[in-house]
């Protein structure tokens, strides 16, 4: 069976046509434009559908659709909630209206889950029986696969990896705590340590920079000493937080994935070296910390799997 993956973000959306064995064979992007309204979207990523159903030999046609979207999400109801970044998406029964409009099952996740399930079935994670999936970006969050499904919580709020506190009398964080994971290691995050180390100051959220994430990540690639210290400090965050997340989960596999992820062993290294120092050492030797292999293609393939898994449920 043909089934399609919609990655719908606050900016564009991207749509891929996967095969029976788990190929993108055509693709989509467009902008989002959510100010337009749900019915706007369903039907640009339904037109696109269509199109690219085109392709496909003749008697076959995308059997299911899976969408994964900034949190939060309603994934039982299909329903985006208030995700901050698609304000014109508010309450959206996404996976209703874009089922009646394609007449096949939908079903709508998170989207750093849908990436982690993505790595899990195709990617870093193939063979394992649990991993959890960490995307370190413009925010951080973490997917937790275990025993091959995905654990969500009481609420469907696990996974809030970003905001437990590391450091009680930290940095102010945007959600109001303080010394947050993703205060040291964000991208903002990490312009802003790296400006307030030039000018010999402690980071705060009103720290103004020059620099984004990325440019400081190619900095520390390029051997600049300031932000080769930044990211070694990011990756040591990284380390103590992933110690105490497999002393609780007993998981030895995480995967770290997102833009600022693309610094590699920069950030995995230190993290690696860390952890251990940080758990029991029964545990913290058994724990890997492994770079994402698919990139961005995560999320849609792990759409592709949700679609899978909807018609399955029909």
């Amino acid at each position: 069976m043909f089934v399609a993956g919609v990655d719908l973000g606050g900016t564009k959306t991207e749509i891929g046509l996967v095969t029976p064995d788990h190929r993108i064979i055509a693709r989509r992007r467009f902008p989002t434009e959510d100010r337009l309204g749900p019915h706007s979207v369903v039907e640009r990523i339904a037109a696109s559908i269509e199109e690219m159903q085109q392709q496909l030999p003749r008697g076959e046609r995308v059997a299911a659709v899976g969408v994964c979207a900034p949190g939060p999400v309603d994934h039982a109801a299909g329903v985006l909630l208030d995700p901050p970044n698609i304000p014109g998406l508010h309450q959206a029964p996404l996976a209703a209206l874009l089922s009646e409009r394609l007449n096949a099952p939908v079903r709508l996740d998170h989207d750093a889950k849908a990436a982690g399930l993505g790595e899990f079935h195709y990617g870093a994670g193939r063979g394992e029986r649990s991993m959890v999936y960490i995307i370190v970006g413009t925010g951080v969050g973490a997917a937790i696969i275990a025993d091959g499904q995905v654990y969500r919580g009481l609420h469907n709020s696990a996974g809030e990896f970003g905001h437990t506190t590391l450091d009680r009398a930290g940095a102010l964080c945007s959600c109001g705590s303080r010394g947050c994971v993703e205060t040291f290691m964000s991208g903002p995050w990490l312009a802003r340590r790296y400006a307030a180390a030039q000018r010999g100051e402690t980071p705060t959220l009103e720290t103004s920079t020059a620099l984004d994430g990325q440019q400081v990540a190619a900095l520390a690639q390029q051997g600049d000493a300031l932000a080769l210290r930044v990211l070694t400090e990011a990756g040591e965050a990284l380390g103590v937080a992933i110690a105490t997340l497999a002393m609780i989960l007993d998981i030895e596999c995480y995967v770290i994935g997102g833009s600022v992820a693309h610094c590699g062993d920069l950030l995995l290294e230190p993290a690696r070296r860390t952890a251990p120092r940080y758990s029991f050492r029964s545990v913290g030797e058994r724990v890997r910390i492994v770079q994402n292999q698919l990139d961005t293609d995560a999320a849609l393939l792990g759409c592709a799997w949700l679609a899978r898994e909807a018609l399955q449920a029909t």
